[in-house]
């Protein structure tokens, strides 16, 4: 209850509501949808890195998502990446509209749910190619019994990196005004942690990620 009385809560609640009424107002104005070519023609090789499992998502998952589309394939370093033999699980999820109910999951709501448990969290800035300015991420650090994992994520849409939730819900309420436009990306990493090296682990990460970075920028949509 002191949570609800909080100006948090009440910070939330309005941005919510504005957020309803926006699409209210937007819902009978016909969305403007970007041209997109499916994940399945993102690269399985990348600079330093092979692709050596493509995963495909069950319909059951599938439903539960709500994405336009999917990603979920494995990745493995190879010398000089930084993470040599490393196995990286990247995924995406491409959403054309949020106006009807579907938007991307949070990592940090969806891993707990799964038996993960947090350790740390924070915000990590990475220098990338073909982006003027360092992104700025999230990296979530979780535990499952005697693994540990770090997930490394973000939001991607309309030559924007978000890294909070919030932003991303404040940002969809501006572009589906200025543009009529609600469409977004989650891209997620997971790196195993290998003999509680953490910091290891986010190194093999955040090389994945400037080696992959150029190719997000042509697959979704700006």
């Amino acid at each position: 209850m002191n949570f609800l009385r909080s100006g948090y809560a009440r910070v939330l609640t309005a941005a919510l509501v504005l957020q309803g009424g926006v699409f209210y107002a937007l819902a009978m104005r016909k969305e403007k949808t970007p041209p997109m070519r499916p994940l399945s023609e993102f690269p399985v090789t990348l600079p330093g890195y092979r692709m050596v499992r493509d995963i495909p998502t069950s319909p059951d998952l599938a439903n539960i998502l709500k994405a336009d589309d999917t990603l979920t394939r494995e990745y493995v370093g190879g010398s000089g990446t930084g993470g040599s033999g490393t196995t990286l699980l990247l995924y995406i999820a491409f959403f054309n509209s949020q106006r009807y109910g579907q938007a991307p999951h949070s990592p940090k709501n969806c891993l707990p749910g799964e038996g993960w448990e947090p350790v740390d969290s924070g915000i990590i800035q990475i220098p990338v190619e073909g982006w003027p300015t360092p992104i700025a991420i999230n990296r979530f650090v979780v535990q499952h019994g005697e693994d540990k994992e770090v997930t490394l994520y973000w939001y991607q849409s309309h030559n924007r990196i978000i890294a909070h939730e919030f932003s991303a819900k404040f940002w969809l309420v501006v572009d589906s005004i200025r543009y009529n436009r609600s469409d977004s990306s989650l891209v997620r990493l997971i790196v195993p942690v290998r003999e509680n090296e953490v910091d290891d682990a986010t190194r093999a990460g955040v090389n994945f990620i400037q080696a992959a970075f150029p190719a997000l920028l042509r697959q979704l949509p700006q």
